[in-house]
């Protein structure tokens, strides 16, 4: 018996050292297939950013259009004003629809529209800054609250 002992010891570190390099093997599979998927996700990756840059240089070339104005009509629609090269479009925009309602051209002086399309409050406002500033600018010694005279 005492000869059975030592054998099945002896034995023990052999199939321990065979199992270890079976989990060697196995790691080693492992290793080799996440690689192998790291760089199908680096291509994928490197073909998206590539993919990306032809799109945004292809399209910069194309017609320049310009939002001019919106006006909300109802909960989904809208009234979008469009500026295509030299021609304004204004556009019904609802429910997945964008129906053409009526073609301009350009208007001489856009600026002039701007500011007469502005509310009243606002066009109030820029008059007493302007107003204020001036007031300002003319009377330097004046204190600026009337509550501080003495």
């Amino acid at each position: 018996m005492s000869a059975e002992t030592p054998s099945a010891q002896d034995s023990m570190p052999l199939e321990a050292l065979g199992s270890g390099s079976d989990a060697l093997l196995g790691m080693a599979t492992l290793g080799k297939t996440a690689a192998a998927l790291a760089l199908v996700i680096a291509i994928i990756l490197a073909c998206t950013a590539l993919l990306r840059r032809w799109n945004t240089q292809r399209f910069h070339h194309g017609a320049h259009i310009k939002i001019v104005g919106t006006s909300a009509v109802g909960n989904r629609e809208r009234v979008v004003v469009v500026q295509v090269e030299d021609t304004w479009l204004v556009l019904g925009v609802g429910s997945g629809r964008i129906t053409k309602l009526h073609e301009l051209p350009v208007p001489e002086r856009q600026d002039e529209s701007h500011s007469s399309s502005q509310s009243g409050f606002s066009q109030r406002l820029a008059q007493s800054i302007k107003s204020y500033s001036k007031q300002k600018k003319g009377a330097p010694n004046a204190p600026s609250d009337s509550r501080h005279t003495q």
